[in-house]
């Protein structure tokens, strides 16, 4: 008999995954590779410290407020199930969200089967079929790969396979004592590995094609961090350490066991280079493992063969019934918003379960009715932005949602916008669709520039030329865009005050449904 679900992985996402299914009372089985929970996170960070906001002390009471500032949180009925009672560690260890995530798989109940190795996966008219190592097979009417980026990523550079790789290297800093040493890799584990060597070794070289871009002023938290950029103080300040511009052409393991590497820089007309090194370190990020999927069921791959291609409702665009979960997931906004993150991706998982649960189960999206008139739903809105963590993490992917139908309205929370504006939700005349967003060229301003203008706190006037966070809202006619309105930034991220806010909103709302007719 086929469950209606498998998961492949047992990580944050393959268990957030068999929560929601295992609380909706939905029929489902999870394969899990390691020997318990989240085994990615036995292994990596290399060093071991996360990056993941851990803001045990907030001020706040209200819980979904403190999700704001906890990243390793999943989400479950239960108030005592998070991870901030595990460390009080602004950027905790690995093995803490370990632990975490074994307690969570036993007080959740979800059903895994560990030491499972998944090594094929098939499809037939009748669902996909999963085996494992040992020969064991499960069936399945759809299947959630939850597995993660878990391979890492080797880019095609002649020789590099002599090179160390960031997942097997040797992490003690003591055996690059006196040592030259090339890291190739501009992200979080390229400066990381980076960082932790700096004592050690003599000198130091981060190379990749693209200038360095800072978390601080991308606001994606996947780009670099201050938590790793202790080296580039080093670099800026002469210290025998050099953030290299170009690409690596070739590298060449020599007899006396030195690299030499051709290396062409970027920003000049200069020939390739030629440099030395006694060891070569590859920190080149991970990709999507598809080995296991047979020819008729492998899914289309995008971003270098990086990532699975998804429809806005998570599903693979080329097999039907497959779908992804966790950081797989931000193919759909790579390298904007947060799907990669677990402060992210709980609630696109979340939002994947009510997408399995409106199109097998015969449910429909949660929602609220609301007074269809513009001082109640404007209310309604403003209660939301103030609140919410989805919005606040997945900017711009997840947006609540107000359709207006005649004497009613429906208030529909934590919708992938590119799914309600897809049709996803059926279609409707009105609809509202509401969004935390930066504005459009939010990453090509210095945000410690004060010589730079920006627009005026509480300046509702000037409030669609806002760069920092702040709620839009777009009306949408028979599923086109017909009115924007975004409402006024703040520094406390409060969007509350009657004059600059909640009125000019209502006053949009009234004058979208009036237009129409």
């Amino acid at each position: 008999m086929a469950h209606d679900y498998v998961i492949i992985g047992a990580g944050p996402a393959g268990l957030q995954v068999a929560a929601f299914l295992e609380g909706n009372g939905h029929d489902y089985v999870v394969l899990e590779r390691g020997a318990g929970p989240g085994t990615f996170f036995t292994r990596f960070p290399r060093h071991r410290q996360l990056i993941s906001i851990n803001k045990v002390h907030t001020g706040y009471e209200d819980p979904e407020l403190r999700l704001r500032m906890d990243w390793n949180s999943l989400l479950s009925d239960d108030p005592e199930l998070l991870f901030t009672r595990y460390s009080e560690r602004y950027f905790p260890q690995a093995d803490d969200l370990v632990r975490y995530l074994s307690d969570f798989a036993s007080a959740t109940g979800v059903r895994v089967h560990y030491d499972t190795d998944v090594v094929r996966i098939s499809r037939d008219d009748d669902g996909f079929t999963a085996t494992d190592r040992g020969g064991r097979s499960w069936r399945s009417r759809r299947l959630v790969v939850a597995t993660g980026v878990s391979q890492l990523y080797v880019p095609p550079i002649p020789g590099i396979e002599t090179a160390e790789r960031y997942d097997t290297f040797e992490t003690d800093p003591a055996s690059f004592v006196d040592q030259q040493v090339l890291v190739i890799g501009k992200g979080n584990s390229g400066f990381e590995t980076a960082d932790a060597l700096m004592e050690k070794a003599a000198v130091i070289h981060v190379a990749g094609p693209h200038s360095v871009k800072m978390a601080w002023q991308s606001h994606f938290v996947g780009h670099l961090r201050a938590v790793n950029n202790n080296f580039l103080d080093t670099y800026q300040l002469k210290s025998q350490n050099s953030v290299l511009d170009g690409t690596v052409e070739s590298i060449e393991r020599r007899d006396d066991g030195r690299y030499r590497v051709m290396f062409r820089y970027a920003r000049t007309v200069e020939a390739l280079r030629e440099l030395f090194y006694d060891r070569v370190i590859v920190c080149t990020g991970f990709r999507f493992d598809a080995s296991a999927f047979d020819d008729g069921c492998r899914p289309a791959l995008v971003i270098n063969d990086r990532f699975p291609e998804q429809t806005p409702a998570y599903e693979s665009t080329t097999v039907p019934g497959l779908y992804f979960a966790g950081t797989l997931t931000q193919q759909r906004d790579f390298k904007k918003s947060t799907s990669g993150f677990i402060h992210g991706f709980r609630y696109g998982v979340r939002a994947l379960c009510r997408i399995l649960a409106t199109r097998y189960h015969g449910e429909t999206w949660p929602a609220e009715k609301v007074d269809p008139s513009p001082d109640a739903i404007s209310d309604a809105i403003i209660a939301r932005v103030n609140r919410s963590s989805a919005l606040w993490q997945q900017f711009g992917v997840l947006g609540d949602v107000v359709t207006v139908n005649g004497t009613t309205a429906l208030y529909q929370q934590e919708v992938p916008v590119a799914y309600a504006t897809g049709g996803g939700l059926g279609h409707a005349r009105h609809r509202f669709v509401i969004t935390l967003e930066y504005g459009p060229d939010h990453d090509a301003v210095d945000p410690f520039d004060i010589s730079v203008p920006r627009v005026v706190e509480n300046d509702a006037a000037h409030a669609h030329d806002a760069s920092y966070l702040h709620p839009v809202v777009r009306y949408y006619r028979d599923g086109a865009v017909a009115g924007v309105h975004h409402l006024a930034e703040n520094l406390d991220n409060r969007w509350d005050v009657p004059a600059v806010h909640q009125q000019p909103l209502a006053v949009f709302v009234k004058e979208c449904l009036a237009d129409a007719g």
